[in-house]
């Protein structure tokens, strides 16, 4: 796969989005699918899994027009249909069914190391207008005991990231009183 090609059909989908959910969201996401990748020394397609981790923020909303492109580049139906799972299994509230989702869908809750969680969280929030309470009571009630990880190499990243995540949110709150 021509990684440049994917980058420019992918970039027109992310134009728009805030700085949380854009292309370095994605290189972020793709990162920390490659760590998972060595960690657990997964046989896995990487062209699949990168196309998927790029198709990641919009094969919701514009899966046709991914299908056509990876039509034009030469994958076949089941490919196709393989890279849209992934895709689609990466969100942070699917369940992943197919080791690509698990490893995508993971790579998603632990990118960016145990303080991220709690930062893209403060920083997506003020972008949609919220108050800090408001925004603190989107972590506690989305966000903590509402995700999880499937693979033995992500799951303790992710605790981390979840303890630390209550931890900050407690002290918030007591200095907020």
């Amino acid at each position: 796969m021509d990684l440049e090609c994917l980058k420019v059909f992918s970039a027109p989908y992310y134009q728009n989005k805030d700085g949380m959910h854009n292309l370095w969201h994605i290189e972020l996401v793709l990162q920390s699918a490659l760590r998972l990748v060595r960690l657990g020394n997964y046989d896995v397609d990487i062209d699949k899994l990168t196309a998927a981790a790029y198709f990641h923020g919009f094969v919701g909303s514009h899966e046709e027009e991914i299908r056509r492109w990876l039509a034009t580049e030469g994958f076949c139906g089941d490919i196709i249909e393989e890279i849209l799972c992934f895709a689609r299994e990466s969100h942070a509230t699917a369940v992943p069914r197919t080791l690509g989702g698990k490893i995508l869908h993971d790579a998603h809750l632990i990118k960016g190391g145990k303080a991220y969680m709690v930062t893209k969280c403060l920083i997506t929030g003020s972008l949609r207008g919220q108050t800090l309470p408001e925004t603190i009571a989107y972590i506690e009630n989305h966000i903590i005991g509402q995700r999880a990880c499937y693979l033995p190499e992500s799951k303790p990243l992710f605790e981390q990231a979840v303890g630390f995540t209550v931890d900050f949110v407690a002290e918030l709150k007591r200095g907020l009183l």
